[in-house]
C-alpha cells in the first residue's frame, strides 16, 4: 500500500512508517497547508485529507491525521489546539495543572484515508495516562516528556521511540486504519 500523508510534521511520518512497515508512506508536497478550524479531532483530520486529496497524483491514497492530548482536569484542553496552544505547550500544561490532584489525560489520534476514487475509510487510537509533575527523557515530541501512559512509570520520552511505535495513539489508529482496510466488506 502506498499512501501519502498530508503532513509537513517528519516525527508524525517516522511514527506512523514504524506503525506500518509493510506500507510505504510519504508526505504529500502540497503548496500550501490545510485550515485547522474543525471543533473535533476527525473534522481536521478529514479537512487535511480532502486537501491533500486536491493536490494528490489521481492515484494516489492520501492521508489526513490530527491528534493531541486532552487533560481531564483543563475541560480536555489542550485538545484540538494541542500544537498550536503555547509555545511552550509542555510548560504551559504543567502550569495550568500546577499543584491539581486530577492529573489523568490521554492522547487521541484521528486518521482518515481517501482512495483514488474518493472513498473514506477512517481510525481513531487512544493511549490513556496521566501528567507527570515535571518533563523527563529525550525521546519523542510535543507532550511525550510529561505523559505517562497507564501501566507505566516512565514518560513516553523516556520510554523511547521503539516503545511509541508499539503502543502511541498514532500506533494504535494505524493498526485500526490497516485493520479496516484489509477486512472483507
Amino acid at each position: 500500500m502506498r499512501l501519502l500523508l498530508a503532513s509537513r510534521n517528519p516525527n508524525k511520518l517516522r511514527e506512523l512508517r514504524a506503525a506500518l512497515p509493510s506500507w510505504e508512506i510519504d508526505l504529500l508536497d502540497a503548496p500550501d497547508e490545510p485550515v485547522e478550524d474543525g471543533d473535533t479531532f476527525l473534522d481536521n483530520a478529514r479537512s487535511k485529507a480532502l486537501h491533500g486529496r486536491a493536490s494528490a497524483p489521481a492515484a494516489a491514497w492520501v492521508a489526513g491525521e490530527d491528534s493531541g492530548l486532552e487533560a481531564m482536569a483543563l475541560d480536555g484542553r489542550p485538545g484540538i489546539h494541542s500544537a498550536r496552544w503555547a509555545e511552550d505547550g509542555v510548560a504551559r500544561l504543567l502550569a495550568e495543572l500546577g499543584g491539581s490532584g486530577d492529573r489523568r489525560a490521554r492522547y487521541v489520534c484521528e486518521l482518515v484515508v481517501l482512495s483514488p476514487q474518493g472513498a473514506e475509510t477512517r481510525a481513531t487510537g487512544t493511549l490513556e495516562g496521566t501528567i507527570a509533575l515535571a518533563p523527563a527523557g529525550s525521546e519523542g515530541f510535543g507532550y511525550d516528556p510529561i505523559f505517562v501512559p497507564l501501566g507505566e512509570s516512565r514518560t513516553v520520552a523516556e520510554l523511547g521511540n521503539a516503545w511509541k511505535s508499539e503502543h502511541s495513539h498514532r500506533a494504535r489508529a494505524a493498526r485500526a486504519l490497516a485493520d479496516s482496510l484489509t477486512r472483507p466488506c
